[in-house]
């Protein structure tokens, strides 16, 4: 009533609409496409996805200047354009998509890896954030095919990838576990980690693909930069494994963990080794004493960086052992501490000093305090008269202060019998020096005795 309303032919929301439409119609294809009610735009888009896909199995080098800058670009598009498309996609991908997408993720991933850029030496660290030679330029692309990759491997049925991402694929991730490039070795350990958990079937295999690399390592090369990414995936590993532990992981505990503390490069990947050493120790504790005589075996003679993380490692285990076998590890385990605490290296010295403020390390050696004592007491006393370090010296003040309440009347008998052997060793080298005192005087007797006599000649002519 008395509300003019306009026929549908003369709206202008009708009219802007249909034109919209006409636009939409007439613009080449930009992202997704419509989808027709009769399955056209699915077809289309399905197209689409394989021409995307082709355009991203085109590899560049970033190294070659006849490459084009536009068409790297270009990839780099369409590779954010299949990612885009694999996120969107709410309807499981048909199989020659699958098995497009993998050959194009391997086109790109699998590739002779550059020399080490310093082939000098046999330690692989890790590189500083501002130092870019380790960097691959191929990274802005390889960013999103690891990206493609972990989509497939976490969204596609594993029955359906089985046939594509088979045992000699993962050989080849494994392989690349070896490049300088800290970016990559992170993504990949995301997909390996991933691919083990979803291809159950496959977790045996796994195991040993890694550990042969690690054997490899230890005992031929010494040169891998990804150990700790590798360790890192163990960590996780073996915070899975059932208690009581199997045969088989017992034997990669002292056939594969332990023998890596010995290696060159220990301080890249200690903290990730330390980690899955710990976790074998929380699952069965009477494991501790193996593991910690194993490390006091390999014990650094000459690296004092090694040191200072061993030191921290014994600490810990000792926390999470069996005190049944505090005992037995108490003289080893306190012998070596001792000569770590008279270390010339000021780190190292201290570090071994802070490990007597562990409660658990203190009654550890409480444990054997008639075997220990004598031990760390001529240590304490070596360091007060002779270490060059006055916070060292300071620190060895606390320390046997703490040692002197906690049993004095030992402490007291450990120093006479410290007096005592100092006094027959000075004795003994009085009388040493007086034997070599009698011997050289015998000898320049018998020298002057045997000297030959002068005689004169007279010629008959």
């Amino acid at each position: 009533m008395g509300i003019r309303r306009e026929s549908p032919r003369n709206s202008p929301k009708k009219k802007n609409t249909l034109k919209q439409l006409f636009e939409l119609d007439s613009k080449p294809y930009v992202g997704s496409p419509l989808s027709s009610p009769g399955g056209a735009g699915i077809d289309y888009e399905h197209e689409e996805f394989l021409s995307a896909i082709t355009d991203c199995s085109l590899v560049f080098t970033f190294t070659d200047p006849q490459e084009s800058p536009s068409q790297q670009d270009l990839k780099r598009l369409r590779l954010i354009q299949v990612v885009s498309l694999l996120k969107s996609s709410r309807k499981p991908l048909q199989e020659d998509l699958v098995s497009r997408l993998v050959s194009m993720v391997a086109v790109n991933l699998f590739r002779p890896l550059p020399p080490p850029s310093n082939s000098t030496s046999v330690i692989s660290a890790l590189p500083d954030e501002d130092d870019l030679s380790t960097f691959t330029p191929l990274w802005p692309h390889l960013q999103l095919v690891y990206d493609i990759l972990l989509r497939l491997v976490v969204n596609v049925d594993p029955k359906k990838l089985k046939d594509y991402i088979n045992h000699r694929f993962v050989r080849n991730l494994l392989f690349l576990f070896q490049s300088e490039d800290p970016r990559e070795r992170e993504g990949l350990k995301n997909v390996f980690h991933r691919i083990y958990s979803r291809f159950t079937s496959y977790r045996s295999f796994m195991r040993e693909a890694m550990n042969d690399v690690f054997l490899h390592y230890i005992f031929e090369t010494e040169r891998h930069c990804g150990i700790g990414e590798l360790l890192e995936i163990w960590g996780s590993i073996i915070n899975g494994f059932g208690v009581p532990l199997k045969v088989e992981h017992k034997l990669f505990l002292m056939r594969v963990l332990l023998p890596l503390h010995k290696g060159k490069g220990l301080q890249v990947y200690h903290r990730q080794l330390a980690y899955c050493v710990a976790q074998f120790v929380q699952k069965e504790p009477a494991l501790g004493g193996i593991i910690v005589r194993r490390i006091l075996r390999y014990w650094p003679i000459t690296n004092c960086h090694k040191e200072v993380l061993l030191i921290g490692e014994l600490e810990e285990l000792v926390e999470n052992i069996d005190p049944d076998q505090y005992r037995t590890l108490a003289v080893p385990l306190c012998s070596r501490i001792t000569r770590c605490l008279k270390s010339c290296n000021s780190q190292v010295a201290e570090r071994a000093l802070y490990v007597w403020n562990n409660e658990q390390f203190v009654k550890m050696a409480s444990a054997a305090m008639e075997e220990v004592f004598p031990v760390v007491v001529q240590g304490m006393e070596s360091n007060l008269k002779m270490h060059w370090s006055k916070s060292v010296k300071q620190l060895t003040e606390n320390v046997k202060s703490m040692l002197e309440e906690m049993d004095p009347t030992l402490y007291e008998k450990c120093l006479r019998e410290i007096d005592c052997r100092e006094s027959e060793a000075r004795r003994e080298q009085i009388r040493r020096q007086q034997r070599w005192t009698e011997i050289e005087m015998a000898a320049s007797k018998q020298n002057h005795f045997l000297q030959p006599t002068k005689s004169m000649y007279v010629s008959s002519h």
